[in-house]
């Protein structure tokens, strides 16, 4: 399977380096909007050896469709911005490019636009593309179904400078019909990010957490959604879509 990735920030190379190491995918570019660094291999710079052709681009250098043409790609991983999918969300779609994206934010606008491409080819939507956190909501999704009455707290924990409350904690409380203003934080130190799901029972607790350690959990959750989305049929996706069916055991 061939992909190509938009966005080399510090999430695109730490997804870039889960990729060089999978057996499962090739990685056949990178897309950014810098001109450095083009032409130059991803595995040289991230220090891989790997024979997948890892070229990096710059956008001004094709368009999409010349992009798409001249080096063809099976899915797209974007880890750009909002408007990276103004690029190439149309030459993606005309030529049934599985589209996956973890861009945090899109305006109600954007998101209608991957709708409308999902009526051609397979697109799928992640703020946070961790298994780990999705795992986390879906399993919480599921205790809460089981048992309506327990007492749900969520906690989040962050490094001290973070301000507002995570974004990632905000959709569990959503996923679970909580008020965003029962989340409780904590900030303390150089924490990464830590996320917690606490279930009360009258004689029992269940604790559901995840803890980031690194960014490369992004790369382990975009190859998950890459090869999982591929050859599915068109439609809007979303991870719980494909983490469903690893639950019946």
């Amino acid at each position: 399977m061939k992909v190509g990735i938009f966005g080399f920030g510090r999430a695109g190379r730490s997804v870039a380096t889960v990729f060089l190491q999978s057996p499962e995918v090739e990685l056949e570019w990178v897309v950014r909007r810098s001109t450095k660094m083009e032409h130059r291999s991803v595995p040289e710079f991230l220090g891989f050896p790997s024979n997948d052709p890892g070229l990096i681009y710059s956008r001004d250098e094709f368009t999409a469709e010349e992009l798409f043409e001249r080096h063809p790609v099976d899915v797209v991983v974007d880890f750009s911005s909002e408007d990276g999918i103004d690029y190439y969300g149309e030459a993606a779609a005309k030529r049934d490019v599985a589209i996956v994206s973890a861009v945090s934010n899109y305006p109600r606008a954007k998101i209608a636009l991957l709708k409308k491409f999902a009526r051609r080819t397979a697109v799928l939507w992640s703020p946070n593309i961790t298994i780990g956190i999705n795992f986390l909501m879906l399993a919480s999704k599921v205790l809460q179904k089981i048992a309506p009455y327990t007492d749900i707290e969520i906690v989040e924990e962050h490094f001290k400078a973070k301000a507002d409350v995570s974004g990632t904690a905000k959709r569990i409380a959503d996923a679970l019909g909580i008020k965003h203003s029962r989340i409780k934080k904590i900030r303390a130190g150089g924490i990464i990010g830590t996320h917690e799901v606490l279930f009360g029972f009258p004689f029992q607790t269940v604790r559901l957490k995840h803890e980031s350690i690194s960014r490369e959990a992004f790369g382990n959750g975009a190859l998950f959604a890459a090869t999982n989305l591929y050859g599915r049929k068109r439609g809007f996706h979303t991870m719980e879509d494909l983490l469903l069916p690893y639950f019946a055991l």
